[in-house]
This record gives C-alpha cells, structure tokens and sequence, in this order.
C-alpha cells in the first residue's frame, strides 16, 4: 500500500475513532481538558531521578510520573531541536514540513495543531523556544513583523525567543521586547500560569506549549542550584557521594545540571498552580525533551544508550516522556510501547474530537490515545506502524524490538550506504549489528525505509500541498546577525552575556 493511500485510510479510521470516542472522553465544551506541553531543550534520556541518575534528583518530574503515565520508549522526532519542534505542531516527520535540521523555518503551508485547538474554541499560547523561524544563533526576542512568528501557527498569545535562552531572558511578547530576571524556566512556567489563570476566569480552555530553553548550553545556573545537587542527598553518606560527584565535574557540566535543578523546580511550580487553580485534574501536561543527550557532560546524558544528540542511535532520538492528566490517567502507570513526538498531534486530534482534516497529509504518527487510556495490554504492548528518522543523509526505522539504520558516507568521492540491524529489546546500547542473523527482517525495514524516503522526498518537493509545490517565499535559514532588522540592537547587546561572544564572532570586531 502506497503511503499516500496509507495516509488517507488513517485519516478515515481517525475520523470514525474521534466521532465514537470522543463523545465518551471529551463530554461538553465545559469538560474539555486543558493541554499543557512541555519541552525541554537537550535532556537526554538518562537525567531523571526516576531513572537513578547517580546525580540529579528530578523530585517534581518523578511526582508528575508517579501520578501519571511513563512512556520509556519515546522518541523525539529528529537528532535536534527544530525538527523535533515542528514534527509536535504537525504530527509529519520534520523534513515533510521544510524543517530538516535547526533553525529552518517551518512552511505555512502546514497545518497546525495550535490552529486546530484554536478553531475548537481554546484559547492558545506559546511560552520559551520557538526556532521555527528560520534564524540562527542564541535565541532573540521574536519581531512582531516576522512572517514565521508563533501567531502565524495559531497561538492567540506568545512570549518567545528564537532559539535556546538562559537566566535573566530578553522575550518577545507579540513583538514588543520585555527583560526578566531569574531563571529561564521558572519565568516561562510563571508566565504559562498567568495565562492558564486568565483562562480559568473566563471558563474557557486552553492549550500552552512551554518550551524551555534548559539545560541548552551556554550552561548558566544559581550557585544555589548548583549546590541543591549535593543538598538532595537523604543522608550524609549521599551527600558526601553527591559531592565527590559535584568536585570532579568541570564548570559546564555543574552549571548544565544546576539548569536541570531549575527546570525541575519550575515542574512543581506548574502542577502547584494548576491546582491553585482548580484545573489540574482536568489538563493533560506532556512533557518529553527535543532530542537526545549532550556529549562531553559528566555523569553521563544518555547512559546506557549509545550516541548523543545529532545522531540516530538512541542516545540522540530516545527521551525522557512523562503525561500526567488525574481524570483520566491511572497514576504510576509505565508503558514501553515505541512512541514518538509525531503522535502528539495525531493524539490530540483524537482526544478532541478535532476535524480528521485538521493536520496535513500524510500524517506520520498515530493516535496513542489507547495507551493513555490504559486498555488491554494485549492492544497497546506493540504498534502497528514502524517510526521513521532523516537527519544529514542517513535515515532509519524503529519497529518494535527492531530498528535499522541506514548511513551514507562519501568514500574515495563516491556515496556509500551501509545499514546495521540491532534488536533493541535484547541490546539498548545497540552494541550488535544482526543483520546477518535476521536477513528478512532486515530486508523487511530496508524496503519499508525505502519506501517512506521516497514518500518524504515528495514531500520536500511540496507534493503534499494543494500547490503542488512550496511557497516560492519560504524563508531561508540564516543567523539573526544577517537580518537588517536586528542591526539596531547590536550595540545593545553587545554586553549581554547570551549574546557578547556571538556577536563579537559574528560581526569581527
């Protein structure tokens, strides 16, 4: 079955799904959960305390698990940030939507789930990292005149910066630049909170994307912070050991795991707030990170896994993934069915009861509204649709217990492909290539990523639009130190430590 009839066939089975289910989960416009998604920039999957990381406590990202639903194998759905970023507004791979690596912009020819929500009669806002704009280098205050801004996606309210940002932001609240004081996450999380308040007042729901800028270098973190990693020990004995620890790390490494003791805070923050505000039980917060681990951070981001961000082991796809939503999730459940960050669309579509044309076609990931349900471990022990990765050349496919990855290297001027079967249940650090022991199955996932590739690239090529082709406009990706309309800032900013070395490097002087 070719993947464009595929694509068509899920959106029937989607419409048919939400128009039964929906009348169950959702009820009246009054009962309408409120969704929250959360993102961190470079967590890698090791760096949480349900995970026993020999350093860092997440106290408040365990509560939320233990109240929630884990998925311990969710994916993001590129090696970096953007792509991930445009994949969870679209539920598409990130190339299929213009985004292929960082700081590209993503097409306005894609729908949006913001605008679907929105269309639905939520009231929608963005908070922290946008980086779909197509600018490069340390996150700015977005311009309130740029073509790619979070408005044009379908967020009603934004206070947001191209790229990764650290203590003491400069944002963009609908264009209009305002400074803050403290630590980046905890004043996006206050911010998400005042518009989450405002909501509640008017009895209307709403949808909140906060996406941090932690723990994303440049590394900045409290000296308080900094220490609470050692402090978090139940005991002295712990202590001393977290100590040891703490005075064998280089700065970066203290400064990048003090961000996460922020980060964390601000997750108790939320839920706190959402119940001051008596709407806690009612929304789904869904939190996971844009793409694998750090290299070069100690005690290791990723451990046991292999590889990091940038790379398609899973060290740089798999992340950490928490949903917490008390009306309709048993608490302390743990799900190891394969998921993705291209099913929080798909997901929301269902859980909505949203129009079965609200994203583009095709759509790539799948509903994972069963899992969150909790039906028949029979029913959502195994998924139906393999996962697909691009990124730089290579591909690869995740099916269940297996995943293969295609490389291509230029060898003596001429393009090499290779692939390496490894069979993830039994190998996590994928250590073993099988290939040779599993000839069919390899074969099998060689076929299927040939296949998905080609219906990619008819993507790329703007296939999937009513144009047939992209928008000759779309934008290019570029460094914001290339855009005329940010040169008045530049003596500005010149002292601002996100922005002093870069400016120096960009402009020579």
């Amino acid at each position: 079955m070719s993947f464009r009839l595929s694509g068509l066939l899920c959106g029937v089975v989607m419409i048919v799904f939400v128009t039964v289910l929906g009348r169950d989960l959702v009820g009246d416009e009054v009962g309408r959960p409120n969704v929250i998604l959360v993102m961190a920039d470079d967590l890698g999957y090791a760096q949480t305390g349900y995970f026993d990381h020999p350093l860092l406590k997440t106290p408040e990202l365990d509560r939320l698990a233990a109240g929630g639903l884990r998925l311990d194998r969710f994916y993001a759905a590129s090696a970096v940030c953007s792509p991930t970023r445009a994949s969870v507004l679209t539920g598409r791979s990130p190339e299929r939507t213009g985004v292929p690596s960082h700081g590209h912009a993503l097409r306005h020819q894609e729908r949006s789930i913001a605008t679907a929500i929105r269309n639905a009669g939520y009231v929608t806002g963005h908070f922290g990292k946008w980086h779909l704009n197509g600018l490069r280098g340390p996150g700015v205050p977005i311009l309130g005149e740029d073509r790619f801004h979070p408005g044009r996606f379908g967020f009603d309210v934004w206070l947001s910066v191209t790229n990764f940002f650290d203590r003491n932001p400069l944002m963009s609240r609908r264009g209009k630049f305002e400074a803050f004081e403290g630590d980046s996450s905890e004043v996006i999380v206050k911010e998400a909170l005042d518009f989450a308040s405002r909501s509640a007042r008017s009895q209307q729901p709403f949808f909140a994307v906060v996406w941090y800028g932690t723990p994303h270098s440049p590394f900045v973190a409290s000296d308080e912070d900094m220490q609470t990693l050692v402090d978090a020990g139940e005991d002295e004995d712990e202590k001393a050991r977290l100590q040891r620890i703490v005075d064998g790390m280089d700065e970066g490494s203290r400064n990048h795991y003090g961000e996460l003791v922020a980060m964390d805070r601000s997750l108790g923050t939320l839920r706190e707030g959402l119940e001051r505000l008596r709407v806690l039980d009612n929304t789904l917060i869904w939190f996971c990170s844009d793409n694998g681990g750090l290299k070069g951070i100690e005690p290791s981001t990723t451990e046991p896994l292999r590889g990091h961000k940038s790379q398609l082991y899973e060290g740089g796809l798999r992340v950490p993934c928490v949903l917490h939503w008390p009306d309709q999730i048993q608490a302390g459940r743990v799900s190891r069915v394969p998921a993705c960050a291209t099913d929080i669309a798909p997901t929301l579509v269902d859980l909505l009861g949203l129009p079965g044309d609200s994203l583009t076609t095709p759509v790539d990931g799948i509903s994972l509204l069963p899992v969150i349900q909790g039906q028949d471990e029979a029913v959502v022990s195994h998924r139906e649709k393999p996962i697909g990765f691009r990124f730089r050349g290579n591909s690869a496919v995740v099916d269940n217990r297996w995943k293969l990855i295609r490389e291509t290297r230029k060898q003596k001027g001429k393009s090499v492909t290779s692939e390496q079967l490894y069979q993830l249940d039994e190998d996590v650090s994928e250590s073993k290539d099988v290939t040779g022991d599993y000839p069919e199955i390899a074969s099998r996932l060689s076929e299927w990523l040939a296949e998905w590739n080609d219906s990619v690239e008819d993507s790329v090529s703007g296939l999937d639009y009513s144009e047939g082709r992209v928008n000759p406009d779309h934008a290019e990706p570029k460094y914001w130190t290339n855009d005329s309309r940010y040169e008045v800032f530049f003596d500005e900013w010149r002292d601002r430590p996100e922005y002093q070395s870069f400016l120096k490097t960009r402009l020579g002087k």
